[in-house]
């Protein structure tokens, strides 16, 4: 497994440092939060690759604290881990730009599976230049940025930041929806193929602002998508 530099923000002292203990175990490098107050101060000391955000903290809430930390940074994976398991409070997580959404209680093994997924993600993202240019589209991977045909920044989601990376990755591949789940959410949780579908609309809408029509994701019968790049 790739290692990351990992902020735990968890009040809960024995869950924050069972999971410091195990994470550290397994050569992350990770720090321990068990307050609002003191979870600012690390993530401005270590600039976390990743954050796993308790919610109901003691003097702040992992919402507000998580908005905060994206108006600083993008470039990190935020995970909730959390006992609230309302639609409303998962939906607003998500909407923040959480990459997942684990609700308590759960296994370690689980949410090391999820880390390792996400980390391999990460690094081949890393690997892939600053900036990409398909005429008067842009894509930013690791800030989570796309330009749009009409020259507007736009954020995109970690989901369908892992999605155009894995599309363009395969260009002019056929590429079925469930080899999209295995990479992007991995095997340890599968949405519906309705899901796959709805970020792809997204993305679409994205490659059809281009007057230029450079980027296109065509549906394949039976199969799933293919990222086209007309030269």
């Amino acid at each position: 497994m790739i290692n990351g530099n990992i902020l735990i923000v968890e009040d809960e002292k024995n869950l924050g440092i069972t999971l410091q203990e195990y994470l550290n175990s397994l050569g992350h490098t990770c720090h321990l939060a068990t307050t609002g107050a003191i979870a600012r101060e690390l993530f401005q000391q270590h600039n976390p690759e990743i954050v796993l955000m308790d919610i109901g903290l003691p003097d702040d809430s992992g919402l507000d604290i998580a908005r905060d930390f994206r108006k600083d940074r993008k470039d990190f994976v935020l995970l909730f881990l959390s006992a609230q398991n309302d639609p409303e409070t998962r939906v607003e997580g998500l909407e923040i730009g959480a990459e997942d959404y684990i609700t308590k209680p759960f296994a370690l093994k689980e949410l090391v599976l999820r880390l390792g997924r996400i980390l391999e993600n990460q690094n081949s993202k890393e690997q892939t230049p600053d900036e990409l240019v398909y005429g008067d589209l842009k894509i930013w991977f690791k800030s989570f940025e796309v330009q749009n045909g009409q020259g507007e920044i736009q954020a995109i989601s970690q989901k369908e930041c892992s999605i155009l990376h894995f599309l363009l990755s395969r260009e002019n591949e056929a590429t079925t929806r469930e080899q999209i789940i295995e990479k992007v959410w991995g095997e340890d949780k599968f949405p519906s193929n309705r899901t796959v579908d709805n970020y792809i609309v997204s993305l679409r809408k994205w490659c059809d602002s281009s007057k230029e029509n450079i980027l296109e994701i065509k549906s394949i019968r039976g199969i799933g998508y293919k990222l086209v790049i007309n030269k």
